[in-house]
Parts: C-alpha cells; sequence; structure tokens
C-alpha cells in the first residue's frame, strides 16, 4: 500500500479524484494506525497503514490506490489511564468523526468495550479485537445531480414546521411505493408530498437522520432505539433509512429526498444530537470519541477524570468548550448546508452545547462561533432550550439569531384547554407570541416555535385520552416518561363508547390545532396529530419501531374530518397577514390597536376581568388594518381582521360581537361546528363549553 504524506485538512477522508487524503485529530494519542478492510463482512482489516505524520495533532496520510467505497477505521494508542481521563486502546477499531458514510453498521458485542466484560471499567484494558464488529466508515464520493436545486428560504414569519420520523412517516402509507416506504425516497413520494403542501406545512423537522446506534439494554430486551437520538456519526445519514445498507446509497437518497421537497417548496431541517454520544457513561463501549481522545471529546469531571460531566441524561456530554470538538460540529454543520442542502437545524438539549466550563452561558464559544459562520448564519437555528443540567431551562435564553421551542407556550396552552383557572394571562401573552420571553435584544415572534405536541410525550389524540402515562410497552414498568403531562382524558381512561366524552375529545383535539394556528410565532405541528394518531397512552415511544409509534393512514370518518379541519386552519394561517408577523403586537395606541382582547360582553378586558380566575373565555381581536409592517416591495401589508374567539369553559358562551359597519362578520372555522354559529341578525355568536372559533371581517377595498 503507498502511502504519501498527505495533508492534516480538510478531516475525515476525502477522494480528490485520483485517491484519498485521510486525516484524524488526537491530541494525546502515540500512534494512529489507518485500518482498510475489504467487505462488511471481513472480521479484520486486509491491512493497517501508520499514519506517520502528524502535523499540529492531526495524523494524516494520502493513499493514491484507495478510492470510493474503501472500508475504514483507526486503531488509537496511548495512555490507558482513565484517572487521568485516557481511554485509548487499540485492540478497538474507532470509527472516524469526520467519515461521510457508515459502511458497516455497529454490531453489539462484549469485545467493544475497552474493558473486560463484567470487569472494572477502570481496570486493565481488554485486549480483545473489536475489529469484526466496530462500525466502518466509507469512503465518498460525493458527485450528485442536484438539478438546478435551490433552497425555498421561507421567511420566518410564513413559516409552518411539521415534525416527522423517516420511518414512522411513511411506514405504513398505502400510496408510497412498498420499497419506500420508512425511507428516504418514501418523504419524496408525490403523495406524502402533496399531503404536506395541503397541509399549509413550509418546512419538514426531521428526527435525526445521523447514524446512531441501539443502546446495548435496548437490544437485549428485543427493542432498538428507534427515535435515534444516540449518534455516532456527525456527518453520514443513517442506512436504515435508505433502500439498501451500500455505503453510497443513504447519501444518495438523502439528497434525493431534498431535492424533492425543495422542488415542492419545502425546506428540510435536521433535528440534530451534538450534546452526547452513544458511548455512554464510564460504563460504555468505545466505539469512536472514547478512544480517539476522551479527554479532548467529552466533558470529563475535572475532580475525576474517570467520570463524566452529564448535562443530558444520556451518561456524557461533548465538550464544545475545547476547539476541536467545536470544528468538528461546524464542519458538521456547514457540510449538511453545502453539500446536503439542508436549510436548518434544531439542537437537542441546546442547552448543553453552551456550557464551556459547565455552567449555561449566552456568550459561551459555541454561540459565538456559529453567530459569525456565513454558512450557519443563513439557515434556520432551533433550540430545544433546556437540558437536565443545573440551570439548563432556558426558554427564552438564547440569544438573537436562534428560535427555541417554546415549552411555555406548550404548557400554557394545555393548563387552559383542561380547564385550568386563572390561565388568561399568560394565554394572551403566548397567543400574541410570548413577548416576555423574546422581546429583548431585538428578538422577534419567529422566536418562538409553538408548539402543543412534539414526539417527546402524548400525542394530541393521547392528549385528550389519557391522565396518566402508559408506558408498560417500554419494559421499564411505567417508570420512564414525563409524569407531569398536562392533559386531561375528558372523563374517561383511554378508549371508551362514550360519546359525550367521544365527541368532546374531538373537540379537544381541534382546540388544540386550532390554537396552535392563531398564535403569532412559529407553528409546529407534530406528525400524524392532524389525523389522530395515537400511541395508547405511551409518552415515551422512543423503543416502539412498530405500529405503536407510526402513523396509520386507514382513515375514518373521524380521522379524516379532522384532516380537513387542519388543512382549513392551513390555507387560514397562509391567506391571512395578521397571522404573520415579523413584529410584536402593540396593543392599544394613539391611533388605534393592533389587537384587542374582548369578553363575551364585546368590551374589552380590564385589570378585574384579566385578575379573574375562574374566568375562561377570551376574544382576540386582530385588525387587518394596523399591521405596522410593510412587504418585500415596501408596500404596507394589511389584510382581513381576525376575531379569535376561545371558551375554556364546560358552558356555553353567547359572544356579543364588535362592531362592523359595513363589513359583516363571516363564520370561517368552528371546532364545534362546521362554522361558526352566527344570530340571524350578525351581531352574536354562540360558542359551546370548550370550543373555539374564528371569524373574519374582510379588509375594506381599497
Amino acid at each position: 500500500m503507498r502511502l504519501l504524506p498527505g495533508t492534516p485538512y480538510p478531516l475525515g477522508a476525502t477522494w480528490d479524484g485520483q485517491g484519498v487524503n485521510f486525516a484524524l485529530f488526537s491530541e494525546h494519542a502515540t500512534k494512529v494506525e489507518l485500518c482498510l478492510f475489504d467487505a462488511p463482512a471481513d472480521r479484520v482489516e486486509r491491512v493497517c497503514v501508520p499514519l506517520t505524520e502528524r502535523t499540529d495533532q492531526i495524523w494524516h496520510g494520502y493513499l493514491p490506490d484507495v478510492g470510493p467505497g474503501q472500508l475504514y477505521g483507526y486503531r488509537v494508542y496511548g495512555p490507558w489511564s482513565p484517572a487521568e481521563g485516557h481511554r485509548f486502546n487499540p485492540a478497538k477499531v474507532v470509527l472516524d468523526p469526520w467519515t461521510r458514510a457508515i459502511g458497516r453498521p455497529m454490531a453489539w458485542d462484549t469485545a467493544l468495550f475497552g474493558y473486560a466484560p463484567g470487569g472494572d471499567p477502570d481496570g486493565t484494558a481488554d485486549p480483545t479485537d473489536s475489529a469484526p464488529f466496530a462500525p466502518l466508515g466509507a469512503v465518498l464520493d460525493p458527485a450528485f445531480d442536484w438539478q438546478d436545486d435551490r433552497a425555498p428560504r421561507t421567511p420566518w414569519p410564513r413559516t409552518v414546521i411539521y415534525e416527522l420520523h423517516v420511518k414512522g412517516m411513511t411506514a405504513l402509507h398505502p400510496l408510497v411505493p412498498p420499497a419506500d416506504r420508512g425511507k428516504f425516497l418514501g418523504l419524496a413520494a408525490e403523495p406524502v408530498i402533496k399531503h404536506l403542501i395541503d397541509l399549509g406545512v413550509t418546512a419538514v423537522e426531521l428526527m435525526p437522520v445521523h447514524a446512531h446506534a441501539d443502546e446495548w439494554q435496548l437490544l437485549q430486551q428485543g427493542r432498538v432505539n428507534y427515535w435515534g437520538y444516540n449518534t455516532i456519526a456527525f456527518f453520514a445519514p443513517d442506512p436504515r433509512f435508505a433502500s439498501t445498507a451500500l455505503a453510497p446509497t443513504a447519501v444518495t437518497e438523502f439528497k434525493t429526498m431534498v431535492r424533492a421537497l425543495h422542488a415542492a417548496g419545502l425546506e428540510v431541517i435536521l433535528d440534530v444530537v451534538y450534546n452526547h454520544s452513544a458511548e455512554g457513561d464510564h460504563q460504555g463501549p468505545t466505539i469512536w470519541f472514547r478512544g480517539i481522545d476522551n479527554r479532548v471529546y467529552y466533558h470529563v469531571d475535572p475532580e475525576n477524570p474517570a467520570r463524566y460531566r452529564d448535562f443530558t441524561g444520556c451518561g456524557n456530554t461533548l465538550n464544545t468548550g475545547t476547539p476541536k470538538m467545536l470544528q468538528l460540529l461546524m464542519d458538521s454543520l456547514r457540510y449538511w448546508v453545502e453539500e446536503m442542502h439542508v436549510d436548518g437545524f434544531r439542537f437537542d438539549l441546546a442547552s448543553a452545547l453552551a456550557r464551556d466550563s459547565g455552567q449555561f452561558s449566552r456568550l459561551s464559544s459555541f454561540f459565538d462561533v456559529l453567530a459569525q459562520d456565513p454558512v450557519i448564519g443563513r439557515v434556520k437555528l432551533i433550540a430545544e432550550p433546556w437540558d437536565v443540567g443545573e440551570g439548563g431551562y432556558q426558554v427564552g435564553g438564547f440569544p438573537p439569531g436562534w428560535s427555541e421551542w417554546n415549552g411555555k407556550y406548550r404548557d400554557t396552552v394545555r393548563r387552559f384547554w383542561r380547564g385550568d383557572p386563572g390561565m388568561l394571562p399568560e394565554l394572551a401573552t403566548r397567543l400574541s407570541g410570548s413577548s416576555d420571553l423574546y422581546g429583548w435584544l431585538a428578538r422577534r415572534p419567529q422566536a418562538s416555535i409553538n408548539f402543543v405536541t412534539s414526539h417527546d410525550g402524548f400525542t394530541v389524540a393521547d392528549l385528550v385520552a389519557y391522565n396518566e402515562k402508559h408506558n408498560e410497552a417500554n419494559g421499564e414498568e411505567n417508570r420512564d416518561g414525563d409524569n407531569n403531562n398536562l392533559s386531561w382524558n375528558c372523563g374517561a381512561e383511554g378508549p371508551t363508547d362514550d360519546a359525550e366524552i367521544v365527541a368532546l375529545r374531538r373537540r379537544q383535539q381541534r382546540n388544540f390545532l386550532l390554537t396552535l394556528f392563531v398564535s403569532i410565532g412559529v407553528p409546529m405541528v407534530s406528525g400524524g396529530d392532524e389525523i389522530g394518531r395515537t400511541q395508547a397512552g405511551n409518552n415515551n415511544a422512543y423503543c416502539q419501531d412498530n405500529t405503536l409509534s407510526w402513523t396509520s393512514w386507514d382513515l375514518d370518518d373521524e380521522r379524516a374530518a379532522l384532516l380537513t379541519f387542519v388543512q382549513a386552519l392551513g390555507r387560514m394561517r397562509a391567506s391571512e397577514p395578521v397571522l404573520e408577523r415579523r413584529t410584536f403586537l402593540g396593543g392599544r395606541r394613539a391611533g388605534g390597536a393592533d389587537v384587542l382582547w374582548l369578553t363575551p360582553d364585546g368590551g374589552e378586558m380590564t385589570n378585574e376581568h384579566w385578575a379573574e380566575a375562574e374566568r375562561r373565555a377570551l376574544g382576540m381581536l386582530l385588525d387587518g388594518d394596523a399591521v405596522p409592517e410593510v412587504n418585500a416591495a415596501g408596500v404596507q401589508r394589511g389584510g382581513d381582521t381576525l376575531l379569535i374567539l376561545l371558551n375554556g369553559g364546560a358552558e356555553e358562551v353567547v359572544w356579543q360581537l364588535p362592531p362592523s359597519d359595513d363589513r359583516p362578520w363571516e363564520p370561517l372555522i368552528s371546532t364545534a361546528d362546521a362554522r361558526p354559529s352566527l344570530a340571524d341578525d350578525g351581531l352574536t355568536c354562540r360558542i359551546p363549553g370548550r370550543a373555539a372559533a374564528i371569524l373574519r371581517r374582510r379588509r375594506a377595498k381599497v
């Protein structure tokens, strides 16, 4: 095997059309060997090539006789000294953190552990060779015909996000070709794209598609990590979403999916897990970082370097306070934008990424690096603004340029429709964009990603059918998952034949979805909620790769009617400028008001009204003639005036409508009936108990 010096950059394996440059960073290694495998079934490498060149702590070499498709891994030599945070073990073949493709998935075996099976993780190193079981990278030829693909670049105020799992979305879809179901190509199918467009969706947020590993304990129980929040490669799409396990296939089919979604005007946002890796705590396997340079890539406990600082609840936390860890994340993000054409990222447990020295800080190097990057600065950045460490709940705490999953929005809307007292003041704040959280340092309503449900927790259908979680299928005796669901079963736990309860649940689902679509900010729908997807009360279905998690497309009359309702909400939001605000509502000001908060008698809410804990009806009037914004052409934006009536109480409310001059109020959408029930004179509107309605007054013709 001919070996030339090569270069330290770019990191990873780079095909230049004639040969491959390999480069691996390790600060504390004493020797690095590149291991080349001929086929996925090989139990040992064909050759080990020592990388004798080392530049700025990067080990590198150029192989002119190697090309695309080559499978490879590394053996990294260095001290086995857990007490100092070092866990080098050259008996373990480790995966290149910069690999662009997975050539062979990991196969669990005790040989993957750096210490003797059943022994002390801080004891002697285990000499068993992990080569037969280790995940392998593959050299990639990135060539692809993008066919003039262009990013939709949907403005934030017009964005509607649909969170989905690549497999779960299409595994049961009858109109998707069988070979494509559950795959990247399934999302590119015309019926799936049409479904998204008909909902008014502008962006899909894909749950993790980076290659991942299933946890050892799950496999022992006959389960897998279905959600995929257990990453082993930050550049490589997961082969489980490809039609074959061959290395280039997942990359090619991911790009094909993006190209098809972009052609339909849909953006692609990736849910990325840069906060921890699949190696777990000190008792976990040696797959990549642990065996390459444990101290550099992970937050080790400064008082006991044999242990990790765990801000994620997953055993370890990646150390974004080190330059090379930051470079890895930035290289990965830029790769997905420039080479894979994605349009944004949702960062899982994002607070953990901003802990340079253990404490969350808006001044962390992670935020600084992203803010100045010319590539990442132009895409959508969304934070899950919490982790499990001290001070980790940071809703409203991220800097400008970020949007956040608004957990306070979720909780407020759930409490209101559950019937909790005293919710109107906070409900009004959440409906109007959460300026209390995001109105600092020139942040805008787009900072609030409004959601009622997500992959993590109950579906909307379960939110109105269960008071308690039912996670027995996960094999943890129902101990896993959040106990605080803020749900209400409407009078019976789980399925029921009681017609009144069924009707109430149907109405409550619509209430949640209507509230979501009329709120200022960016709505996010959890995949399947629009057709009543249920997980039978399981609020932590991370290990359920089966029909419990997959979306069923077998629609009865009730589910089809819900779909029609959500499609109407999507059309309404897309056509009403008052819901697409770039700035926060100002309320009553000299010369008018862009929003009025109304009581059922038609008057404005007073301080006394807001203080009434048992008051559960609220009207929100959004004046289409009072939008203080201009469009891209500099023309004053305006539109119809909307009146949103929310009745969270059990009794019917007859609403006195505001004067409408010569433009009468038109019934638009109701959660209780086909349309809001207006009196013949058009002066009042009947809102049944636990129901909502939208009325419209057309914009005056200019």
